[in-house]
């Protein structure tokens, strides 16, 4: 068994959406993040090498990058551009311009919302057009890391919403470079997620932590520790799947009477911090407890 908590942690940038890209790097240095999940809309284009090397010369390591058009289909967080071909032409130019300074790190996307809610159409060309960027990631040195979201976000941003629907996509392209980002706020509810999180193995690229309540809005999640996640079982099946890498705290929190947004954002990240750190501690003494 573990004793301390076993993974690197990160930060992504959404999580800190009232602060600039410079402030997200020097806060997060301060306060002893390991690493940053870079968010492309917060790149300045004219500057963007220049902030990307600012962030590695911090000492944060690039562990993820969340591209501008991060989805092969339409998205209500990205409506623009409307064609497939644009968007992922998009989706590949940032990864040629941003991989040379994120190497190793993987690039997350998702589906998009199925034009006319045809699910299947939307897989397909998902597992076509993945074929085709997956060589180049390999060439630029990163990865491509598919992420399955929440139910409320089906017709929306999204066609799969369960890691198995994610491992069975990733098993339709079958390449190396690509494999799954893991978001506990959005897979939490699947049946047997355990077991689901056991199952991806060494395909878990990227995972994501917040927490969970009944949504009042499209961008509402909780600090670790303070919602209904079940963090410190998820965080146990992750780590006996073999991932051993960042666990990245991602948060939003809009159009909410209670915004993290407007609070003291280096304590959100504390307290993010000690509520990770504690569901690790609390599940491994109750597994203790029961053997």
């Amino acid at each position: 068994m573990i004793e301390g908590f076993p993974f690197r942690f990160g930060v992504n940038e959404f999580t800190t959406q009232p602060w600039s890209f410079e402030e997200d790097v020097a806060h997060y240095a301060a306060l002893g993040v390991e690493a940053i999940e870079i968010c492309e809309a917060k790149l300045d284009p004219e500057r963007a090498v220049e902030q990307m090397e600012a962030a590695r010369a911090s000492g944060l390591a690039v562990s993820a990058v969340q591209p501008r058009i991060r989805t092969f289909f339409g998205s209500k967080m990205a409506p623009q551009p409307e064609a497939v071909e644009q968007r992922v032409a998009a989706f590949a130019e940032s990864l040629k311009r941003l991989a040379p300074h994120a190497e190793g790190a993987s690039f997350v996307m998702n589906t998009g919302a199925p034009s006319n809610g045809n699910m299947q159409r939307c897989l397909d060309e998902t597992v076509h057009h993945l074929r085709r960027l997956a060589p180049l990631a390999t060439d630029l040195g990163v990865k491509i890391a598919i992420e399955p979201l929440n139910p409320t976000s089906i017709n929306v941003e999204t066609a799969i919403w369960t890691v198995d629907q994610a491992l069975d996509l990733l098993d339709a392209v079958g390449h190396d470079s690509c494999g799954l980002c893991l978001d506990y706020w959005n897979i939490w509810q699947q049946p047997d997620c355990d077991g689901a999180i056991r199952r991806a193995g060494h395909r878990i690229f990227v995972v994501q932590a917040s927490d969970w309540r009944t949504p009042l809005s499209a961008m509402d999640r909780l600090v670790p520790g303070s919602g209904a996640i079940p963090l410190g079982s998820l965080l146990h099946a992750t780590w006996e799947a073999g991932y051993r890498g960042v666990c990245t705290l991602e948060i939003f929190s809009s159009d909410v009477p209670d915004s993290l947004y407007a609070q003291d954002l280096e304590n959100v990240i504390r307290h993010s911090r000690q509520g990770l750190e504690r569901a690790w501690k609390d599940h491994a003494s109750k597994v203790q407890r029961a053997a």
